[in-house]
């Protein structure tokens, strides 16, 4: 039986099944009872398909239930930033959303703890699947979780319905876990096998509805029903349906048996698998059938799909966690242009495209307001003989002119932003108080004034990473110019390098703010010196998401514009720092920053600085102070959108 996936729909895979919450311990090598870390990501196998489809260019969709909770928002809010279509995800206001507790022993360990008693999405309402949403898509995939329980089945069984009038092509990954099925204590979510001909015989009853299958060795012995022997397994399977059967058989690829069954499992078209070494083999499945569909429904042969199912698999199992862990386009062109790696948590350059290639937030402007400055402000107090305490406060009367100019100025919503320290005695609470409002916001992690650079607070930038939300981005300052003495240089590069490393394993992007120091320019211009450090920084092997550096010469942003695009195509862009100028002079410099690169600016002290210390000596309210930065900053915010024009 060869497939036909229906053209002219808007969507191309829909997956009906579990979607849970995944606790994956950050500990490997220790039992679960010991783990005492765990990373939350999007969970389930349906779930992970569909994301992992739609992370490879698929218009996906997720049928299935979540709670009306932080968990199944949480799981509505990952699928939808990944572009997959959530509408018909039904809430549940009386059960929880399904969870699932995850460690990585060893190569060969893996416990499970399935939280999923009276879960959500096992009480999806067949009579909520939509025969009109069915319709418009090209295929339909289940799990075979959703086939174990009278109500899951009923739900399956109306989308199967649905599809096979519509000719949707459906597709059962068997995906067969014994304790749900409820064939073991319920502590025993890692025993991946246990035979019942129960369990075989309501399976069959249900494979006639499919046209394409896909099974480890394990899951078509559970299908078939012949214990310890795959080809009578299959065979009996072949009995019950005419769809395509696609075996999984982990480092030696797969198969795929279209028709009649042959006598060895070797005899059928085999797609070898890659050479890696495993980290978790979690989540394998998923990719592969994620892999598989999106070369089938692209029109590719069932050799080069499976050569993707096989490269998606063998990338996850390099990685923590299931969903997250699902590779891009961009890491699978990598991958086939003769870049396999043994190790690819190891390929630095994969682990790069792993971060920067995947659906991001985009941020095409900005526009950003800087009050991270720390020795700064207390200048100020000092100088107006105020309390220092009273910088807590001026630092929410600026939150309070970016949220009115975001509600006054609807052209500048989606593109404002500040930045911000976490100093308890500074501005920790205006920080908490800007994070989760939709802006870009920005936090400091240098020590003020550090040369060479040092860390504000902590002697392991690392470990202070793990307790920042992970939309605050990591901003560094360095006093950085190239013609550095080599022991200087070194150091300064020692701390990028320890920084660089922490944001990778954090997931927080990073800018770097080079700033030439005054005494070394001499010879040559901020500018040229500054990108003569970043041309170091990326020789070193570092990428940043953002640069901030200070005004260039319309020549020189073309420059920084050429060198980016050559050594990091991802970068999110540069902004314009303000170092205290005049508005007027930054206004000029704006003209100058017509490269593509330029996103915007992030400035502080030239809008803030003197109604700041007019405001701690008492000679200005919080309205006036509003007013008059309010009118310092639209003053930049107009220019930067005119400069244009000059």
């Amino acid at each position: 039986m060869e497939l036909s996936f229906p053209s002219g729909r808007d969507i191309d895979v829909a997956c009906l099944g579990r979607l849970g919450v995944d606790l994956y311990a950050d500990q490997f090598g220790c039992s679960l009872e010991d783990a005492t870390r765990f990373s939350k990501y999007l969970g389930g196998s349906s779930a992970n398909i569909a994301f992992g489809a739609a992370r490879l260019g698929l218009a996906a969709a997720m049928i299935s239930r979540v709670g009306d909770e932080q968990n199944g928002r949480f799981l509505l809010n990952t699928l939808a930033r990944e572009g997959c279509d959530v509408s018909q995800v039904q809430i549940d206001k009386q059960r929880l959303t399904a969870m699932v507790l995850l460690g990585i022993k060893d190569q060969h360990t893996f416990p499970l703890l399935f939280v999923r008693e009276n879960c959500a999405d096992m009480a999806i309402d067949a009579e909520a699947i939509s025969e009109s949403f069915i319709a418009r898509c090209r295929s339909l995939l289940i799990t075979g979780t959703h086939l174990s329980t009278p109500t899951v089945l009923a739900a399956s069984r109306r989308a199967l319905d649905i599809a096979g009038r519509h000719g949707v092509v459906r597709v059962l990954d068997i995906d067969y876990r014994p304790v749900l099925w409820g064939l073991t204590g319920r502590g025993d979510g890692e025993t991946r096998y246990v035979e019942n001909q129960g369990v075989s015989r309501h399976l069959q009853d249900q494979l006639g509805q499919f046209e394409l299958i896909i099974g480890t060795e394990e899951e078509w012995i559970i299908a078939g029903g012949v214990k310890a022997d795959l080809m009578a397994s299959l065979r009996r399977a072949r009995e019950c349906t005419r769809a395509v059967f696609v075996v999984k058989r982990g480092a030696l690829g797969c198969s795929i048996v279209p028709g009649e069954v042959p006598v060895a499992i070797d005899d059928a078209l085999t797609v070898l698998g890659e050479r890696i070494e495993v980290l978790n083999v979690l989540g394998a499945g998923d990719a592969f059938a994620s892999g598989l569909l999106s070369g089938l429904l692209r029109g590719k042969d069932w050799r080069e799909s499976a050569g993707i199912a096989n490269a998606c698999g063998a990338i996850v199992v390099s990685r923590h966690g299931c969903a997250p862990a699902m590779p891009t386009p961009a890491e699978l062109a990598h991958w086939f242009s003769g870049h396999r790696h043994p190790r690819p948590d190891q390929d630095p350059q994969l682990a790069h495209l792993h971060r920067v290639s995947v659906k991001r937030r985009p941020w095409p402007e900005l526009c950003v307001l800087a009050y991270d400055h720390r020795p700064q402000f207390l200048a100020l107090a000092e100088a107006a003989g105020a309390d220092p305490a009273r910088v807590r406060k001026l630092k929410h009367l600026l939150n309070e002119v970016v949220a009115q100019i975001e509600q006054d100025e609807p052209g500048c919503r989606g593109k404002l932003g500040v930045l911000v320290d976490g100093r308890p005695d500074l501005g920790e609470s205006a920080l908490h108080e800007a994070t989760g409002r939709g802006w870009w916001v920005g936090r400091p992690v240098e020590l003020p004034g550090s040369r060479p650079l040092r860390f504000d607070g902590t002697h392991s930038v690392a470990s202070e990473l793990e307790h920042w939300p992970l939309e605050q981005v990591v901003k560094c300052l360095v006093f950085m110019h190239p013609d550095d003495p080599e022991d200087l240089r070194a150091a300064q590069m020692e701390r990028l390098a320890e920084l660089w490393e922490a944001t990778r394993a954090s997931g927080h992007e990073l800018l770097l703010e080079i700033i030439p120091p005054a005494d070394k320019l001499a010879r040559d211009d901020a500018g040229d010196a500054a990108l003569r450090v970043i041309r170091d920084l990326y020789a070193a092997g570092l990428k940043p998401e953002w640069w901030k550096l200070g005004a260039m010469s319309a020549a020189k942003w073309d420059e920084l514009d050429a060198l980016v695009r050559e050594q990091d195509p991802y970068c999110r862009g540069a902004v314009i720092l303000g170092l205290a100028q005049p508005i007027e002079q930054l206004l000029a410099a704006f003209t100058e920053a017509r490269a593509p690169i330029v996103k915007g600016f992030m400035v502080g002290r030239s809008v803030w600085a003197e109604p700041s210390a007019e405001w701690l000596r008492g000679a200005l309210d919080d309205a006036g102070f509003r007013q008059r930065v309010t009118g310092n900053f639209m003053a930049l915010i107009r220019g930067w959108r005119n400069r244009g024009e000059a």
